[in-house]
């Protein structure tokens, strides 16, 4: 590889670790093509990039790159894959899957919405994030609560505000 072709590498690595906000390391050392294969799909059906980099190519990238990624250069050891996500845990979740039948890929770290997962020890965690539209349903239905007690009460109140304030004060007693 020339040290242009190297030099475009690093660009184009770093243009995606700036465009993305959760970025995978895995080890999918060991795969044969079948179980690749495999795993190339489930990481397309999950919405997930999957791409086999260079680790001193990666290293520059992260280097130049405006982002804070901590320990996580210091495990460019081996074979690394990346693995880019518009969903926090959706790379977790197609690792974890995909284990059921294979001992691969590990989980070298990542980097999730500026905080950083060192280990293959961290899977489970990693699964376990919410998804920003899981917690807008959450938090949405949290509030739904009290809003249907208030039209609960209005409507057994006599639709107005000392029937409403007796109402809700009957129900808290």
């Amino acid at each position: 590889m020339t040290r242009e072709e190297k030099s475009q590498v690093i660009e184009d690595l770093t243009a995606q670790l700036a465009d993305s906000a959760h970025i995978y390391l895995a080890d999918i050392s060991g795969l044969n093509a079948e179980t690749t294969s495999r795993l190339r799909r489930a990481c397309f059906k999950a919405n997930v990039k999957l791409a086999v980099v260079k680790n001193t190519l990666l290293a520059k990238a992260m280097e130049s790159s405006d982002k804070d990624f901590g320990e996580l250069p210091a495990t460019l050891k081996g074979n690394t894959s990346i693995m880019l996500s518009e969903t926090g845990n959706a790379p977790a979740k197609v690792i974890k899957e995909f284990r059921k039948k294979s001992d691969k890929p590990l989980l070298k770290g990542a980097f999730i919405e500026e905080a950083i997962y060192i280990g293959d020890e961290q899977l489970d965690a990693l699964v376990d994030i919410k998804s920003k539209e899981e917690l807008v349903g959450e938090i949405v239905g949290l509030l739904q609560s009290p809003a249907k007690n208030v039209i609960s009460a209005l409507k057994s109140g006599g639709s107005t505000i000392a029937g409403l304030v007796k109402t809700l004060q009957e129900r808290e007693g």
